[in-house]
């Protein structure tokens, strides 16, 4: 997969971009806040239609202005596209792929897959569990639309349930449609905890190798899916899934009744690291737990080249500025194939980085 140009309107600090890249290497420099972050968001954005930074779509549009505008000429599976994402202040943004209009962004899956790696992910190892499912919601959403939808879905199932179980003492009648959204939720729960397990479980046959070379065969990583209680086997059907989700609603109704809370749910799950044995998040150093973040993203990077038979593209966003000599040199030489995309706040010569095209970012402004 290649991000072949760019287009931009409005987008963050950038007022217009026209940019085209080289299909292997791109080194992009620039002080700090010139905008090298926000380039790489765009190409993420245009791929699952979900912003790293921002919570809302309204976050990326540009001071003063009322709408954004992003465009992409990638190629992907030996075809051509040209992706298009148009923002707005106040309603819903607008999706394309070759000029038809999209749905949903799960119809994005698998045009253009991404992987960042930027300093906020030292949050994937360190903060709570909702960072990790983070994780794992953007990968699966690129590589499968079913498990997407689900997500959305279950959402939405949850907000209403949410609602009910919160309002309930005051408006007794809501109590009539629990059941009905509890059972939904269950269903597509099951959904979400399957390709959660089994996209956990491909991770666990990369991450852990990537890991010990990284720290120089020292340090031992290992991975494990933590979801509902009553879920032995994960890696079951989603039928079977969905019983043991019901029996779990059933023995904490009364308590979400009482707190007036969502009690159970894949909404709670975590994928929890270890270093050694112990957790990661806990006892894991600085250095450890940024070798155990970038070592889960470049075997995300692998897992998709497995599945999709394509590399996709690599964004790293100030990172090997932070690494060592040696571990810079370990991870150009794993990321060989593919496009990459390098931001840094010096025009580094960094040793081993292959050639292709160098960028300066100053004020929004794209310079070769």
């Amino acid at each position: 997969m290649i991000a072949r140009a760019l287009e931009l309107d409005f987008f963050r600090n950038y007022v217009h971009l026209e940019a085209s890249f080289h299909p292997r290497m791109n080194l992009i420099y620039g002080d700090n806040a010139q905008g090298k972050t926000n380039l790489l968001e765009a190409v993420a954005y245009l791929s699952s239609a979900r912003s790293h930074r921002a919570r809302y779509d309204r976050e990326l549009i540009r001071m003063g202005v009322d709408s954004a505008f992003l465009r992409g000429e990638v190629e992907s599976g030996g075809r051509d596209y040209t992706l298009e994402a148009r923002l707005f202040r106040g309603r819903g943004r607008q999706l394309f792929s070759n000029g038809v209009r999209l749905k949903a962004a799960a119809e994005l899956s698998g045009i253009l897959t991404t992987v960042l790696f930027c300093p906020e992910d030292l949050s994937l190892i360190r903060a709570g569990a909702a960072e990790r499912r983070r994780f794992l919601d953007g990968a699966i959403c690129q590589l499968r639309p079913r498990y997407a939808a689900a997500l959305a879905e279950y959402g939405r199932l949850y907000e209403h349930k949410t609602r009910i179980l919160r309002d309930w003492p005051e408006h007794p009648s809501l109590l009539q449609t629990l059941d009905d959204f509890s059972l939904r939720m269950a269903q597509t729960g099951a959904l979400l905890i399957h390709y959660r397990a089994h996209f956990i479980r491909k991770l666990a046959q990369h991450a852990p190798a990537i890991h010990r070379d990284f720290s120089g065969g020292r340090e031992e990583l290992s991975l494990r899916y933590e979801t509902v209680s009553t879920v032995a086997d994960p890696l079951a059907p989603p039928r079977d899934i969905l019983q043991r989700l019901l029996e779990h609603q059933e023995t904490h109704r009364q308590a979400e009744l009482d707190s007036r809370q969502c009690l159970s749910g894949p909404h709670k799950d975590d994928l929890a690291v270890d270093i050694d044995g112990a957790p990661a998040r806990q006892f894991g150093s600085q250095g450890q737990t940024r070798t155990a973040a970038l070592s889960l993203k470049l075997a995300q990077r692998e897992l998709f080249q497995e599945d999709t038979g394509q590399w996709p593209v690599l964004l790293l966003d100030d990172v090997l500025s932070e690494l060592d000599a040696r571990r810079q040199a370990f991870v150009l030489n794993r990321i060989r194939g593919g496009q990459v995309f390098i931001t840094c706040c010096e025009e580094e010569k960094l040793e081993g980085l292959e050639q292709g095209a160098v960028f300066r970012v100053e004020d929004g402004k794209l310079f070769m």
